[in-house]
C-alpha cells in the first residue's frame, strides 16, 4: 500500500468546478418499479418522488429512493429501442450516472470541456411549478457519465417533472448514511490513463494506491478524490495472474468499464448488518483463517471477534485509526455490481490488509459459478 502526496487543484480550477458533493447516483436498470420495491424492502431506502407516463413522461419511468444523506435514482425505459434499454441490454442493471452538486452548472460543464472532457448533454433548465435546476453532462468511465447539477430553488429532487411520493409509510432504520465511495473497474493497462483524466478534467488529487495479489489473480488500484474527500473513486484494473480476477470478471460481463461496487456509511455496523442479512442481503463468506490472523494485524478485538465472524465483518487499521467493512453477493443475476457497508473509526483508508481476504472470498463464489 502506497500513501500518495496529497494535491488538491489550484485555487482557479477549484473556483472554476466547486464541486459540492454527490448529489445522486443514477442507475439504468430493467424494471425501475421493482427494483425500487428491492431496494426499500431489503436496503431501507424510502422511494420520495416518481417521474414517468403519469407526469408526462413518454420514454422512461424513474423513482428516486432516500437514505438519511444517499440519493439512489432508479430509470427504466418505456421504448425497446432507447439508450436506456439498449444500456441494460449491455450491462444489466448498473450505475450510468454520478451526479455531481455544483453552484453553476453552465460554468462546471464549459471548464470540464476546456480541460478534454467529452460533452453529453449542454446546460439545460428543468423547471416545473415547483423546481428549477440546471443540468449537463459529460463523459467518464465507460459507458458511465457524469453530470453537474444546480438547485435553483429549494426542491431536492434535482430534476422537474417528479411527483412527491407518499412518505408515511414505515421504514427500518437500517443506519446507513452516505456514499463513502465508489469504486469502478477498468480494463488492463489503463488505469494510469483515467486517474490522470480525473485528476486534470474534475480537479482530484490522487491519494492512496494498492497493489495485491491471491495464489490466483491480482488487481492495481488507486483512489482518487476531490479537496475534501467528500468524493472519492477507487479505481482498479486486472493484474497478471495464474486466473481470472474478480475485477476481469467484473469486466466481462459488464462488457467493459463501469461501477463495480458503491461503499455505504454507516455508524453501527453491527446493527445494519443484521437488518440486512433479516432482509434477506447476501453477504460474501469470509475464510475463517482471516479471523484467526486478525488480533496479530489489528489490536485486541477479542470482545467483538465472535459478532465480527457471524457477520462477515472485516477490520483493518492505518495511521488514523480503524474501519469495518463488510461486501454483499451482485445485487443482480450478473457478477457485477455490488455494495459495501463501512464504518470508519478515524481510518481514512480503504481497508487495505483486507483485499486479500476480499479476493479470496470473491475466488471461492468465482469458483462456484465457473468463472476463476
Amino acid at each position: 500500500m502506497t500513501m500518495v502526496e496529497n494535491k488538491p487543484a489550484t485555487d482557479n480550477q477549484k473556483n472554476a468546478l466547486r464541486l459540492r458533493g454527490l448529489d445522486y447516483i443514477e442507475l439504468y436498470v430493467g424494471n425501475a418499479s421493482q427494483a425500487a420495491h428491492y431496494y426499500r424492502s431489503t436496503f431501507g431506502f424510502k422511494p420520495v418522488a416518481y417521474a414517468g407516463l403519469e407526469t408526462g413522461r413518454r420514454d422512461c419511468i424513474s423513482y428516486v429512493l432516500e437514505q438519511q444523506n444517499i440519493r439512489l435514482v432508479l430509470t427504466s425505459s418505456l421504448d425497446p429501442e432507447s439508450p436506456v434499454s439498449e444500456s441494460v441490454r449491455l450491462h444489466g442493471d448498473s450505475v450510468q450516472d454520478i451526479v455531481f452538486r455544483v453552484d453553476n452548472a453552465e460554468a462546471a460543464y464549459h471548464e470540464a470541456l476546456s480541460r478534454g472532457a467529452t460533452p453529453l448533454q449542454e446546460p439545460k433548465v428543468l423547471a416545473d411549478d415547483r423546481t428549477v435546476d440546471v443540468k449537463a453532462s459529460i463523459g467518464g468511465l465507460g459507458h458511465t457519465k457524469h453530470s453537474f447539477i444546480e438547485h435553483r430553488s429549494p426542491d431536492k429532487w434535482g430534476m422537474a417533472g417528479y411527483q412527491v411520493l407518499d412518505n408515511s409509510m414505515q421504514m427500518s432504520s437500517m443506519g446507513l448514511t452516505a456514499v463513502d465511495h465508489i469504486a469502478v473497474g477498468v480494463e488492463p493497462g489503463y488505469l494510469d490513463q483515467w486517474i490522470d483524466a480525473y485528476k486534470t478534467i474534475l480537479g482530484f488529487h490522487q491519494f492512496h494506491h494498492e497493489d495485491i495479489a491471491t495464489e490466483y489473480s491480482a488487481m492495481n488500484s488507486k483512489v482518487v478524490a476531490d479537496e475534501t474527500l467528500d468524493i472519492k473513486i477507487v479505481m482498479m484494473e486486472p493484474a497478471q495472474g495464474k486466473r481470472r480476477s474478480q475485477i476481469q470478471e467484473f469486466l466481462n460481463f459488464h462488457r467493459g468499464a463501469g461501477v463495480q461496487h458503491v461503499a455505504l456509511h454507516t455508524h453501527d455496523i453491527f446493527n445494519a448488518v443484521r437488518i440486512l442479512r433479516g432482509n434477506c442481503v447476501e453477504f460474501l463468506n469470509v475464510p475463517n483463517t482471516y479471523y484467526e490472523e486478525l488480533e496479530d494485524r489489528v489490536g485486541d478485538v477479542r470482545d467483538q471477534l465472535g459478532v465480527l465472524s457471524q457477520l462477515s465483518i472485516l477490520v483493518d487499521k492505518d495511521p488514523s485509526g480503524k474501519l469495518m467493512q463488510t461486501f454483499t453477493k451482485p445485487v443482480q443475476g450478473r457478477p457485477t455490481m455490488f455494495f459495501e457497508v463501512i464504518q470508519r473509526l478515524g481510518a481514512v483508508g480503504f481497508g487495505s490488509g483486507n483485499i486479500k481476504a476480499l479476493f479470496q472470498a470473491v475466488e471461492q463464489e468465482q469458483a462456484k459459478r465457473g468463472t476463476l
